[in-house]
């Protein structure tokens, strides 16, 4: 069979997508990356707002639309949430419950291709990574979630904390690194929370992997504030992790924090990206916020700029309000105008791009290892990017046998829209 993977959502997403494709070529199938090529398609979908239960919804539609002879899976907090509809409205063959998601392709294979004659393995070298050009991984560390933020579906469609044992995790670590890959990023739903249920923490699995693997780089994905253990940035004096962290702040203003059941206050919130400052001074910090949650007053907003402001990011992943049918705040008073939200949007945005220029900024002139990713063919000239270890996007001039290796670069400048520094390679 060929099968064709599609993600949307999630780095927690991607990494169930790739262990997938893994799955599937060591079962003799072939990853093809249209899925007009496809016998089978598998979806995993996304919930996590309004828009993205629509494209969800709409991606289904399509890809059954583009190759209606194709069997399709369909599997994530979409499906989770809206099993009847997708099962039996969109043409779908097969819906998996995310609490079966480890079992995804031994159920498809069961039950949509019994009668399936696969092909020889594939070679473990030939990696489906490297299939969909893919130069760092995913990897899923734990699922669900303990905590009930009252804008949040995803706990709801997720379910209880389930922890994977570090032993497999090192394992899976050190046979992508033995394929090629040289960086990991754990990912979880609640990736602080990771050992909650066998008796283990985050640290002690970051420990272990830096022990027990060579892999070069080793990245965290989103980590909630308040559960980084003492000692926490002390890991980072190991030059493999790296230097960033994703930690959603959602609200510079500490009453809409209650309001939406946050477990951290913004000094709270601030004293934290201090501590990782004076740890690592290259230390770069990235956020969420959510403009206009129900109530936030003009106060309150111009409380959460100015603080947001003051604790300085590199990055802003900035969502507007929009209610989730099944948590709390969906039926809150005092819903924020769209118009207003709108507003607030375009100047939280104004304010993301200062920082990120201010961020590029105190980097210029400096040395940085970067990991180079595929060349960008959409430009007229060829431009090859990377990231350096603190996640700053940067670029420079593709050169032969450059991509997925590790290369010193010195940044000299920085683009027009502040999204990347131009840099030249260091011999």
């Amino acid at each position: 069979m060929q099968v064709n993977l599609k993600t949307l959502g999630c780095r927690l997403n991607e990494a169930e997508t790739e262990t997938w494709g893994e799955q599937f070529q060591a079962a003799g199938h072939q990853i093809v990356k249209s899925a007009d090529q496809a016998d089978l398609i598998v979806l995993n979908t996304c919930a996590v707002t309004t828009a993205a239960t629509r494209k969800s919804r709409q991606l289904i539609r399509r890809l059954h639309r583009q190759n209606p002879s194709a069997k399709m899976v369909v599997s994530g907090c979409y499906a989770a949430l809206n099993t009847d509809e997708v099962a039996t409205s969109l043409g779908v063959d097969l819906v998996i419950r995310n609490i079966d998601k480890d079992r995804l392709v031994d159920l498809t294979q069961r039950q949509l291709l019994p009668n399936c004659m696969p092909a020889s393995a594939t070679d473990p070298g030939e990696h489906a990574l490297f299939k969909r050009g893919r130069q760092r991984a995913f990897i899923k560390v734990q699922d669900g979630c303990r905590y009930r933020c009252t804008f949040c579906i995803v706990t709801v469609a997720r379910g209880e904390e389930r922890s994977r044992p570090i032993e497999a995790i090192i394992t899976q670590i050190n046979t992508l690194h033995a394929q090629g890959i040289q960086e990991v990023i754990l990912t979880g739903v609640h990736l602080g929370g990771y050992g909650s249920d066998i008796d283990s923490r985050l640290d002690l699995l970051i420990q272990a992997i830096l022990a027990k693997t060579r892999i070069p780089r080793v990245r965290l994905g989103s980590l909630e504030p308040w559960e980084l253990p003492g000692g926490f940035f002390d890991l980072f004096q190991d030059s493999r992790l790296m230097p960033h962290l994703h930690l959603p702040l959602q609200s510079g203003s500490d009453s809409v924090l209650r309001r939406m059941a946050r477990r951290c206050k913004v000094q709270n919130f601030a004293q934290l990206i201090e501590k990782a400052r004076q740890a690592i001074s290259d230390f770069n910090i990235t956020t969420d916020i959510i403009v206009g949650f129900p109530g936030e007053t003009e106060q309150e907003w111009s409380e959460s700029l100015a603080n947001i402001e003051g604790i300085g990011f590199g990055h802003l992943h900035i969502f507007s309000y929009s209610p989730r049918l099944g948590t709390q705040a969906a039926g809150m008073q005092h819903q924020v105008p769209t118009a207003i939200k709108k507003q607030r949007s375009r100047s939280l945005h104004e304010l993301a791009r200062s920082m990120k220029l201010k961020t590029y900024q105190r980097f210029l002139n400096r040395e940085f290892p970067v990991l180079w990713e595929s060349p960008d063919k959409s430009r007229s000239t060829t431009t090859i990017f990377g990231y350096t270890p603190n996640y700053l996007r940067v670029a420079t001039d593709a050169c032969p046998n450059l991509e997925n290796t590790i290369k010193n670069v010195r940044i000299n400048k920085i683009d027009d829209a502040g999204e990347y520094a131009p840099a030249v390679l260091v011999d």
